[in-house]
């Protein structure tokens, strides 16, 4: 090869250099500004199923704790009605404890045995009973069926329980009637 020739080659080779190097410059930016975008979307991305699981996460709390309250509150629905029905038995009992001080002790005593495995039943439920003479008088578990006047007991008092009242926790089965002093 000639020199001239040499010299030529050389200049191409220095020329597609430049160009190469300069094609490489340029396409190194936008190069980053791509793979920057694609890592800032992967991001988001990632971001956004983290943030679909934990609300996932949370309703399925929610939920659990919601059905879990619901069996309770059936639990006691069921409960307080099928005590409702044996309310009645309970009132004649008590009633019959009251009336027949006089009558024989043997029947007084199986009235009294009665009474003692309905209490226990009662509490078995977690059933209380509520309105006793000398309590305060709280309109949302009572009924006030009439007043009187008495200082011994002193105002807003229980006087005469005319109806002993129910409930199960703080759900009211029945309310107790209640005289209340003024």
């Amino acid at each position: 090869m000639s020199k001239k020739k040499k010299d030529e080659a050389a200049e191409t080779v220095e020329e597609m250099t430049e160009e190469t190097a300069g094609q490489t410059d340029e396409k190194q930016p936008d190069e980053k500004d791509e793979t920057a975008e694609k890592i800032k979307a992967l991001e988001d991305e990632v971001a956004a199923g983290k943030d679909k699981y934990m609300r996932l996460a949370a309703e399925y709390d929610n939920y659990r704790k919601r059905t879990a309250n619901e069996k309770l509150s059936l639990y006691d629905d069921a409960t307080s009605k099928a005590v409702t029905e044996l309310l009645p038995v309970a009132d004649s009992v008590r009633m019959a404890l009251e009336n027949l001080k006089d009558a024989d002790p043997e029947i007084l005593k199986g009235i009294e045995l009665i009474s003692n495995q309905l209490d226990k039943s009662f509490e078995k439920l977690k059933v209380e009973s509520f309105g006793k003479v000398g309590d305060d008088f709280d309109p949302n578990m009572h009924n006030a069926i009439g007043m009187v006047d008495n200082e011994e007991l002193g105002s807003d008092k229980i006087a005469a329980v005319f109806q002993t009242g129910y409930k199960i926790g703080d759900k009211i089965i029945r309310h107790a009637m209640v005289q209340v002093t003024t």
